[in-house]
C-alpha cells in the first residue's frame, strides 16, 4: 500500500483497478480542516490526465505492473513486434500504445517494457539512438549563417532539423527525448 506522503512525479499508483502516474502533486494545509494532496494524474491505459484530491494520509493500492527485457523486431501493419529476451516470445503492440516513442525504434534494439496485467504500457528508451537519413536538401553553397538547419526524413519515418552541411545516406546521432539532432556518427 502507498500513503499521500509516498507521493512523487513518476510514482505508480492504483484507482479503481486503473493504473495512474503522478505527473504533478501538491501538498495544501488549509488553516481550517485537515491537510490533503492535490494531484494530476495520467491514465496508463489511455493517456488521459485527471485531477484528484486525497486526505492527508490516504491509502492507495501499488499496481500489479513488472518490466520485460525485450527486442525490437519490425513494424508490421497493426503496430509494433517484440520479442521477450527470456521466453522468445513474440507479440504485437498498438501504434497508439507507444505514441511518438515509436518513431526512435531500430531492428534489433534492445529495450526494457512496463507490462500491467500482461499488457505493454510503456518503454524506456536509450537517451540517443543512430539513425539513416532518407531524404534531405542539398544545402547552398554560401548559405552560412550561423545557425542554420534544414528538415531531413530518417530512415524511421522522423522528421528532424540538421545542419545544412549534413547530407543524404549519413548516420545521424538524434535525442530520443527531444527529437533533436545530436550530432553525425
Amino acid at each position: 500500500m502507498l500513503s499521500t506522503t509516498d507521493f512523487r512525479r513518476g510514482l505508480k499508483i492504483e484507482l479503481d483497478n486503473i493504473p495512474y502516474e503522478i505527473v504533478d502533486f501538491q501538498h495544501v494545509k488549509p488553516g481550517k480542516g485537515g491537510a490533503f494532496v492535490r494531484t494530476k494524474l495520467r491514465n496508463m491505459l489511455n493517456g488521459r490526465v485527471v485531477e484528484n484530491t486525497f486526505r492527508s494520509g490516504e491509502k492507495m493500492g501499488k499496481p500489479d505492473m513488472e518490466t520485460r527485457s525485450m527486442q525490437y523486431l519490425y513494424k508490421d501493419g497493426t503496430g509494433f513486434v517484440f520479442m521477450d529476451m527470456e521466453s522468445y516470445e513474440q507479440f504485437s503492440v498498438e501504434d497508439d500504445v507507444l505514441g511518438d516513442k515509436g518513431r526512435f525504434l531500430v531492428d534489433g534494439m534492445e529495450l526494457t517494457m512496463l507490462m500491467y496485467r500482461g499488457k505493454a504500457l510503456d518503454i524506456d528508451l536509450p537517451p540517443s539512438v543512430v539513425l539513416e537519413i532518407t531524404h534531405t536538401e542539398p544545402g547552398v553553397k554560401g548559405d552560412t549563417v550561423s545557425g542554420a538547419t534544414k528538415p531531413a526524413t530518417l530512415s524511421t519515418g522522423l522528421t528532424i532539423n540538421v545542419p545544412l552541411f549534413v547530407n543524404e545516406g549519413e548516420k545521424v546521432k538524434v535525442d530520443t527525448r527531444s527529437g533533436e539532432y545530436l550530432g553525425r556518427v
